[in-house]
């Protein structure tokens, strides 16, 4: 589903951001991926997508103006939002001090502490996408519901062989299921970015296949998704090279490997861990 809206559901939060711009003389900064959402039944479909109730402890990464932050804390038993701009912390500061259950901390969420919670709702700056969602995975939470720049939502949910299935797609998939939700045309944020964007809901869960070494695992799938049209026998030389594998021994270990005739970009998930487990065995690593 792509998601626009009509001009009269956008006037609100647009009239608002553009009146705290002017009131506080604050200007959005692309470094920070400051693009605030303008929008209140976009804030809504979050919120619903991640089912909160009153027990709920929900994390918020990029708080803006509280236009989402102030919705969640009627909602569940607790906020913990971030925002790394010390400007906008100061007016959220004032902004939430008569609310009790939200907590603001200052900071940038790959550096700074976070209490422990149980859902994630935002819609973090596009540029921490990759590293926010390692971040997240390392943490235990029910679910996360997020909105992020479309093509990298593709990226996590592309099926194999196709052109955006990579290295990505089989690290997030160890660790979670990912369910693309809604498209959001860049015309509800302000300023607009330059691409459009996708709600998605992350969930975690028990990696679906056993490997025996799970940093070996992502080597192996980082290595061989740098020739992702490359036949396996040719992509793992890299990886066998590093293991101090000479070159002969190399060419026939990797002429022995399961799927060794396929192409990178054409094996599942579980054939990575299939294939890490046999070459583990192999160099008794």
């Amino acid at each position: 589903m792509v998601y626009e809206s009509s001009l009269v559901e956008i006037v609100d939060l647009f009239k608002r951001a553009k009146h705290l711009i002017r009131l506080y003389g604050f200007f959005p900064k692309k470094r920070l991926g400051q693009n605030f959402t303008i929008n209140s039944e976009i804030l809504d479909r979050l919120i619903s997508y991640a089912s909160l109730t009153e027990t709920d402890v929900v994390l918020e990464v990029g708080a803006g103006f509280g236009f989402l932050t102030q919705l969640l804390s009627s909602k569940c038993k607790k906020v913990i939002a971030l925002e790394i701009d010390p400007q906008l912390v100061d007016f959220l500061s004032k902004q939430f001090s008569h609310l009790q259950n939200i907590e603001l901390i200052a900071g940038d969420i790959l550096k700074v502490s976070v209490p422990a919670f149980n859902k994630v709702v935002s819609a973090p700056p596009y540029s921490i996408s990759s590293p926010l969602l390692f971040r997240l995975l390392k943490s235990s939470f029910d679910c996360a519901v997020l909105i992020l720049q479309k093509e990298f939502a593709e990226r996590l949910a592309a099926t194999v062989g196709s052109k955006n299935y990579g290295r990505l797609t089989v690290t997030i998939h160890y660790w979670a299921d990912v369910e693309l939700l809604d498209c959001v045309s860049r015309n509800m944020f302000y300023p607009p970015p330059d691409v459009d964007s996708m709600i998605l809901r992350l969930k975690p869960r028990a990696p679906p296949f056993h490997v025996y070494d799970e940093q070996t695992f992502f080597e192996i799938v980082r290595t061989l998704f740098t020739q992702r049209n490359k036949k396996v026998r040719n992509a793992v030389i890299p990886f066998l090279h590093k293991c101090k594998i000479e070159k002969k021994e190399a060419i026939e270990l990797a002429d022995s490997l399961i799927y060794s005739s396929k192409r990178v970009r054409e094996l599942a998930p579980k054939d990575f861990g299939i294939l890490t487990n046999q070459l583990l065995q192999k160099l008794k690593l």
